[in-house]
C-alpha cells in the first residue's frame, strides 16, 4: 500500500478543551489514484492532511508513505520530504505578487531535486499564454491552476489539496478539478483532495469519510464521473 497510517492520534488543547482531531485513525490510499477525503468543519479531515504532508507531528501511532515511515522523521528529514514527496494546493493560491507565472513556478522548480520540464507543465493546466502575467492579472481559477503547476512541478508522488474549489465558482471549480484530474493521468500523481463538496466524490477512484477524527468509510467508488461531467 502506497500510504497507510494507522493507531494515529493527535489531540489539541487540554482537559475540558481537548479536541481527538485524530482518534486512533486509520488510512490507506494506493499509489496513482485519486482519492476524495470528505467530513464536516471538525472532522480532522485538515489534521489529517497536514501528518499526510508532513507539516504536523503524531502524537502516537504511524504514518508511512511509499515505504518510507515519515512519523519517525526528523525535522530536517521532514523537509526534505516535504520539497521532493509531496505537493500542496490549498484554497488561497498562496502565489507571490511580484513574480510572473512562469517565475513562481520556476522558484519550486530550482530546488526540486528531478523536476519535470516547466513547458510541459504549464501545458498540462492550460497556463502557458500566461506565463509573463502576474497573479493579479489572472482570475481565480487561473490562479490556482498557477498554484497546482507550481506544486507539480517538483514530481510529486503525493498532490494534497485542501479546499482547491472553496473560494471558486461552479464553473471554475470544474475546469480546477479536470486539471487535476489530467495531472494525475498524465503525471501518475497520487491525489487526495480534502474537501466538504459532496459532489467532488464522484471523480475520486476512493471515497474517504472522517467524523469525530475517525474514518468511518473507505471505499472504492465504481460508478467514477470525468470532472468535467460534474455536476456542482
Amino acid at each position: 500500500m502506497f500510504i497507510q497510517m494507522q493507531h494515529a492520534k493527535k489531540s489539541y488543547g487540554k482537559g475540558e478543551r481537548e479536541v481527538h482531531a485524530l482518534d486512533d485513525t486509520e488510512l490507506a490510499l494506493e499509489q496513482g489514484k485519486i482519492y476524495v477525503i470528505l467530513g464536516p468543519s471538525g472532522s480532522g479531515k485538515s489534521t489529517m492532511l497536514n501528518m499526510l504532508g508532513g507539516l504536523d507531528s503524531l502524537d502516537s501511532g504511524s504514518i508511512t508513505v511509499d515505504g518510507k515511515e515519515i512519523s519517525k522523521l526528523k525535522s530536517g528529514e521532514l523537509t526534505k520530504y516535504r520539497r521532493s514527496d509531496v505537493g500542496f494546493v490549498f484554497q488561497f493560491y498562496n502565489l507571490i505578487p511580484d513574480l510572473t507565472v512562469k517565475e513562481n513556478i520556476q522558484v519550486v522548480s530550482d530546488i526540486a531535486k528531478e523536476p519535470l520540464p516547466l513547458d510541459e507543465v504549464m501545458q498540462a493546466v492550460d497556463i502557458e499564454k500566461y506565463k509573463d502575467r502576474f497573479p493579479n492579472e489572472l482570475s481565480g481559477g487561473q490562479q490556482q491552476r498557477v498554484a497546482i503547476a507550481r506544486a507539480i512541478i517538483k514530481n510529486p508522488k503525493l498532490l494534497l489539496c485542501d479546499e482547491l474549489t472553496g473560494a471558486l465558482d461552479s464553473k471554475t471549480s470544474k475546469n480546477v478539478l479536470k486539471f487535476v484530474e489530467k495531472v494525475n493521468a498524465q503525471f501518475g500523481t497520487t491525489v487526495a483532495i480534502i474537501t466538504h463538496n459532496e459532489m467532488i466524490a464522484g471523480m475520486a477512484d476512493g471515497v474517504i469519510r472522517i467524523k469525530d477524527g475517525k474514518v468511518v468509510a473507505n471505499k472504492v467508488n465504481e460508478t467514477k464521473i470525468p470532472a468535467d461531467k460534474l455536476e456542482l
